[in-house]
């Protein structure tokens, strides 16, 4: 079966994204429920990497938060789910589907045209200080998932 791409710039960072997902999901989709909560590294200072839980919650929660703060760029005021603490790898898999299909929605009325931002009026300020256009957001949204899914693969191999 021959892969349909979307169209576009706006097309091309959702099929990347989507991929990088579908990735994320095929490395983990064999793993133990029961291996979830196992501390990988009690040393990090860093909550969102002290376990398998940890840092799926923590990928789900920044997806859901990367497409929220997409969303909220014409003054909208919508909040991002809260973490979710699951329990079993297949809830993972649908919630990063959830947070997929999500990132469509967002990105169904965006043209093209936003993508890119030399305003520095018109990017994204994120909660860490850094302000983004639309497409630097979402690249670094898919960098987010491919560092994590090496971090996840060490600790699995």
């Amino acid at each position: 079966m021959q892969k349909q791409y979307r169209p576009g710039a706006k097309g091309a960072l959702l099929d990347i994204y989507e991929q990088a997902i579908a990735g994320l999901q095929d490395l983990i989709r064999e793993v133990p429920d029961e291996t979830l909560t196992v501390i990988t590294d009690p040393y990090t200072s860093d909550e969102n990497c002290r376990s398998l839980q940890t840092i799926l919650t923590h990928i789900v929660h920044a997806g859901y938060g990367y497409a929220t703060s997409i969303h909220n760029l014409d003054g909208l005021n919508r909040t991002r789910p809260d973490k979710q603490f699951r329990t079993s790898i297949a809830e993972y898999l649908d919630d990063l589907d959830k947070v997929f299909r999500y990132t469509e929605e967002v990105f169904r009325d965006i043209r093209n045209e936003e993508l890119e931002q030399y305003d520095n009026t018109l990017k994204i300020l994120t909660r860490w200080g850094q302000s983004y256009d639309i497409e630097q957001l979402m690249e670094h949204a898919i960098v987010h998932i491919l560092r994590h899914k090496r971090q996840i693969g060490k600790i699995i191999s």
